[in-house]
């Protein structure tokens, strides 16, 4: 199965490391021009530069009403128009509930829930009129679960997951298909951090005993971007190695 997304623009925020970057490797592979979004614009430059293509780079500050609603609109007028979005940027400020502040609250869930509602309510305007658009939002299995010390960042991810599927109820009739991907523990910058000890006792945890790539989570990302998803919207795709089933 060949993945062609030749002729289809995307844009991925926080895309310029980590899951975000793999996501914006993988789509630009299967042949989208793809718009790298980070809050350092050098870095999205570079990032876009060796992806290659028409591929481009772009800062933002994903919690900033003004900063996202640009973003879209410069975007737009440098790619050609948005047919897929992926609302990859997110941020964690972890605390238990008595200690987590009003200001550490308020961050979490601008950058990871109200960042991703004006990014689709921009973005979709124009898939709306072209009757085709793919929005894929990256929550967690944190908002399926929940998990202690991070009431901040669960909620979040689980307001963008009934987010997805209120979308995907809104503009489902404008073959707009809005679906989400909740990952367990990824190999990131955190994780590489964790003692050896702590990642054997995590990985006990997986049925299949190892942490996800971000890889694992762009192949679905590009598959959810395809044809071949054609029939699929308003869904949570949890890809955690088997831990929550």
């Amino acid at each position: 199965m060949k993945i062609d997304l030749s002729g289809r623009s995307a844009l991925v925020t926080g895309s310029t490391r980590g899951i975000g970057r793999a996501i914006a490797e993988t789509l630009a592979r299967c042949g989208a021009k793809v718009a790298v979004v980070g809050r350092d614009r050098g870095r999205a430059e570079e990032v876009a530069t060796q992806l290659g293509g028409a591929s481009k780079g772009f800062s933002c500050d994903i919690g900033d009403i003004g900063s996202v609603t640009k973003l879209v609109e410069d975007v737009e007028k440098e790619l050609g128009g948005i047919d897929i979005l992926v609302n990859n940027a997110g941020l964690t400020r972890d605390n238990l509930l008595m200690r987590l502040k009003d200001d550490d609250w308020d961050a979490v869930l601008d950058a990871n829930l109200r960042g991703a509602f004006v990014a689709i309510r921009a973005a979709t305007r124009g898939m709306m009129k072209r009757r085709w658009g793919r929005v894929i939002n990256i929550a967690s299995v944190v908002g399926i679960v929940g998990n202690k010390g991070q009431a901040n960042y669960a909620a979040s991810k689980a307001g963008l997951i009934g987010l997805t599927k209120s979308v995907a109820k809104e503009l489902a009739s404008r073959n707009i298909l809005t679906n989400a991907v909740a990952p367990g523990f990824i190999e990131t910058d955190m994780t590489a951090a964790m003692t050896p000890e702590a990642r054997t006792t995590l990985s006990q945890q997986i049925p299949l005993e190892r942490l996800g790539t971000p890889n694992d989570i762009a192949g679905i990302v590009g598959f959810l971007a395809s044809e071949y998803a054609a029939y699929i919207t308003g869904q949570v795709f949890v890809v955690d190695g088997g831990m929550v089933m």
